[in-house]
């Protein structure tokens, strides 16, 4: 075997040293994460360098953290220092996962354990009569994780068009046509209420099917709602609020009179965790 020298190594020496399997050792190569530093074209053996073994390691920790395979080659693939701030990410992210899971987890034993109202008694419900508006809206289905980053750019998209339609006049809000969760796409509606109806027909027509935009007139309302703050908002916190206002209509016997929504009547990006930001909400009669 000519091409053999001292530091190659069969694929089963080099998967005791860097503690991995051959089948992982094979993924990975197909996945081209670590290719073999030479392949015999005629039994198809694989040989590696022990210079690869550190990589193998890498690979193989990085695997552990639960890494897709794909954030693994970005990883490995970035230059120094990116290979380490796209882990940061990775891992950021993660976190904010489980953080979420954590909240879930605990609202899911109140709610197992028959406690639920004690978590509706931290909300205030109140009622208010809201006149009729016209209104930009844009409307998709989407699903619970792509929620919040549609929102953000849905209002942004509709309250930069109303500033050609007169203005902003009022509190924009979405609204829930059906539920939304990591199941269930909706869809929801973003709307925004603009002042100037003629030039809000005028920019509806010019805006055609895109983004499945409309103008309508939104009609007179009694909302039955909870005043959130920005952290409540995060799920599933904004959850109990729902449910907290859902339990105050039914013991009042009140009717639902159309959808739930959010009504954000604070500057978001000034506000902070504890300021009140949205009013989640349920139109009565």
């Amino acid at each position: 075997m000519r091409f053999v020298d001292d530091d190659l190594l069969t694929i089963g020496v080099f998967a005791a040293r860097a503690r991995l399997s051959a089948k992982a050792l094979r993924l990975y190569d197909r996945l081209g994460l670590l290719a073999p530093a030479y392949v015999d074209p005629v039994s198809g053996y694989r040989y590696y360098r022990a210079g690869q073994i550190e990589r193998a390691r890498t690979v193989a920790l990085l695997r552990r953290l639960d890494m897709p395979l794909a954030v693994v080659a970005e990883v490995l693939a970035a230059a120094e220092p990116r290979g380490a701030e796209r882990l940061a990410a990775y891992w950021a992210d993660v976190e904010a996962r489980f953080a979420a899971q954590r909240t879930l987890a605990a609202f899911l034993r109140a709610r197992l354990s028959g406690r639920s109202a004690e978590m509706y008694e931290k909300f205030a419900v109140e009622t208010v009569d809201v006149p009729a508006q016209m209104v930009l809206c844009e409307k998709r289905h989407v699903l619970a994780d792509e929620l919040p980053t549609w929102i953000g750019a849905s209002l942004g998209r509709l309250e930069a068009a109303a500033r050609e339609c007169g203005g902003v006049a009022g509190a924009p809000f979405v609204v829930y046509h059906s539920d939304v969760s990591m199941d269930s796409d909706g869809p929801a509606e973003s709307c925004v209420p603009v002042a100037d109806e003629a030039a809000a027909r005028a920019w509806a027509e010019r805006q055609g099917r895109a983004r499945d935009t409309t103008v309508r007139v939104e009609p007179a309302r009694r909302l039955a709602y909870a005043r959130i703050t920005k952290s409540q908002v995060v799920f599933p916190q904004i959850l109990a609020a729902f449910e907290a206002v859902e339990a105050w209509v039914g013991t009042r016997g009140l009717a639902y009179d159309g959808p739930c929504r959010e009504v954000y009547f604070a500057d978001w990006e000034a506000a902070g965790p504890e300021d009140p930001v949205c009013d989640v909400a349920f139109p009565v009669k």
